[in-house]
C-alpha cells in the first residue's frame, strides 16, 4: 500500500489543491484543510465560539454543483485566494482581511446568486475545520475501491469526486472497510480509522464540468446493499506523508 494522491480543501465547497507532501500533526486535519467556508446568507458559524454546524449550512456540492466549475487557489503566505473561471481570474482577496473578504463574497453573490439564501459570508475560525463530520481527521479512499465501482458502472469514475485528502492505492478494494477501529501506518505517521464515509449527492457532480452526470450513492445501494465510499482515520501519531509514502496495514 502506498499514497498515490494528496489533496486539501483550504475553501469547502471550492476545488482541491494537489499536495506532493505535508506534515500530519496528531488530532488535526491537514493543514489548513477546510479552514474556511461560505455561508449561504444569514449564517449560525460564530467565530468566537466555533462549533461543528451542518454543511447546509453553507455552500458546498451536493446542492450548489456550479461551484465545481470554478478553480480557487489559496497562498499560504499572503492568505490570499484566487478564483478562476474558465481559465480567467474573476476574483482575488486576502482572506484574513474585511476587504479581502469582500472581493470574493461579492464574486459569489453575483455567480450563485440563484442558489443563494442571502448575502455569501466567508467565516474562519483559527483551529476550525469545516469538514462534514465534527471530528478532527483526514477522508481515505482507495483507489481500487474506485476501479471496482468503474467496472460495475462501466465508464470512468474521477476520484475527485470524492474529496478525499488521502487517495490509497496498493490494497484489495474495500479493502478500507475492514480497518475500521483498526490502524494503519502511512509514511512516518500512524492513523486510526473510526468510520466509513456515507455519500451524499455531491458525488454526482462532475468536478471538471460542474454538471449532475452520475447517480453514485444509487448505484452503490443497488450493487453493494450499502452508501458508503471511503473511510476517515483520526491522525494518531504525526509525522511526514508524500507522494509515493509506503502504508502498513492492520495486523
Amino acid at each position: 500500500m502506498h499514497l498515490a494522491n494528496l489533496y486539501r480543501y483550504p475553501v469547502k465547497g471550492l476545488t482541491p489543491e494537489p499536495l506532493e507532501r505535508v506534515i500530519l500533526v496528531a488530532g488535526e486535519t491537514l493543514p489548513c484543510d477546510r479552514a474556511w467556508a461560505i455561508e449561504n446568507g444569514p449564517g449560525r458559524f460564530d467565530p468566537s465560539q466555533p462549533r461543528h454546524l451542518p454543511k447546509i449550512h453553507f455552500l458546498m456540492l451536493m446542492r450548489d454543483e456550479r461551484l465545481a466549475a470554478l478553480r480557487s487557489n489559496f497562498d499560504d503566505a499572503t492568505e490570499t485566494l484566487t478564483i478562476l473561471r474558465d481559465g480567467k481570474q474573476v476574483a482575488r482577496g486576502k482572506l484574513t482581511t474585511p476587504l479581502g473578504r469582500q472581493l470574493i463574497e461579492q464574486f459569489i453573490a453575483a455567480y450563485m446568486k440563484a442558489e443563494l439564501r442571502g448575502p455569501p459570508k466567508i467565516v474562519h475560525a483559527e483551529g476550525h475545520s469545516f469538514s462534514d463530520v465534527a471530528a478532527k481527521c483526514v477522508h481515505i479512499v482507495n483507489l481500487a475501491s474506485v476501479r471496482e465501482l468503474e467496472r460495475t458502472l462501466g465508464r470512468p469514475v474521477d476520484p475527485l469526486r470524492f474529496r478525499a485528502n488521502l487517495y490509497l492505492d496498493g490494497v484489495a478494494p474495500w479493502a478500507e472497510f475492514g480497518w475500521i477501529d483498526r490502524q494503519i501506518g502511512l509514511g512516518d505517521s500512524t492513523l486510526g480509522v473510526f468510520a466509513r464515509t456515507t455519500r451524499c449527492e455531491a458525488t454526482n457532480v462532475d468536478p471538471v464540468r460542474g454538471v449532475r452526470d452520475m447517480a453514485l450513492p444509487a448505484h452503490l445501494q443497488r450493487t453493494w446493499g450499502h452508501g458508503d465510499f471511503g473511510v476517515y482515520a483520526r491522525v494518531i501519531t504525526g509525522g511526514e506523508v508524500a507522494i509515493g509514502s509506503p502504508g502498513t496495514l492492520p495486523s
